[in-house]
């Protein structure tokens, strides 16, 4: 009677059920720069940090992230968000910003040239951005009462090492990567998510750092350039995410 009593007891217990990631965003999160990337215009990575976080978490990954996605493409992606998610991860913005065009103003023009280009670029972050994180943030929320964590950009340069791009270009470029990360983590917590900044985990490993996690500039293939290498998507994007996503760690959670 007594293993039957405890037979029916264990049937009402319920099942542990294991974590589902959706992973929305651009190249960032999609792991462009880490290296072996689909041949497609996503440019997946198997090293990319929502890949890794599911992997070392036995969870199952809807993996939506695409390379070139602005906030408006990732609000789309949004709609690949399951009833079965029981976390989604979001980094956008960088692209709207124009980050791209940034770097390559800076890497090709003069000092002042990039100076006023980072300022155009900020005066965007602050003034336009906002608003479509708040749409994205929305789509997001109406999809999915999940958790939900938003993972910042790092700033891109360290200063230690001589580099090949002047100090006052990476001070700029600086600046507006610190405008990315406040503006994002605002609204991310206006929203009511989770933001995970990874400012101070990149500091000492900037492009030109002796063990830098963000590439430089890469000639083939060109866009891996200043983005997150193995290193940084392993070493500092995934420790973040697995800080900040408190409620998603090895399969706890229940069935009903």
């Amino acid at each position: 009677m007594k293993m039957l009593a405890v037979a029916l007891l264990m049937s009402l217990v319920p099942a542990p059920v294991a974590p589902e990631l959706v992973a929305l965003g651009d190249s960032y999160a999609a792991g462009l720069g880490a290296g072996d990337e689909s041949s497609d215009d996503c440019r997946q990575s198997p090293h990319a940090y929502p890949k890794l976080w599911a992997q070392r978490n036995g969870a199952s990954l809807v993996f939506a992230a695409c390379a070139g996605a602005k906030t408006g493409e990732v609000a789309g992606q949004a709609e690949r968000i399951t009833p079965s998610a029981t976390l989604v991860t979001v980094t956008a913005g960088g692209n709207d910003a124009e980050f791209s065009d940034v770097m390559t103003t800076c890497t090709l023009g003069k000092d002042d040239e990039c100076a006023q280009r980072v300022e155009v670029a900020v005066r965007f972050i602050r003034d336009e951005l906002p608003g479509r994180l708040d749409v994205l943030y929305g789509a997001v929320r109406a999809r999915t009462s999940a958790e939900v964590v938003v993972l910042g950009y790092p700033r891109l340069f360290s200063f230690r090492t001589w580099c090949l791009m002047s100090t006052p270009k990476r001070e700029a470029v600086n600046k507006a990567a610190d405008a990315l990360a406040e503006v994002t983590g605002d609204r991310a917590r206006a929203a009511g998510f989770a933001f995970a900044d990874v400012r101070q985990a990149f500091g000492d490993h900037g492009v030109c750092a002796d063990e830098a996690w963000m590439n430089g500039l890469v000639l083939v293939p060109v866009d891996r350039s200043y983005h997150p290498n193995r290193a940084g998507q392993e070493s500092g994007y995934l420790p973040a995410l697995t800080a900040a996503a408190s409620g998603n760690r090895l399969a706890v959670h229940t069935s009903d």
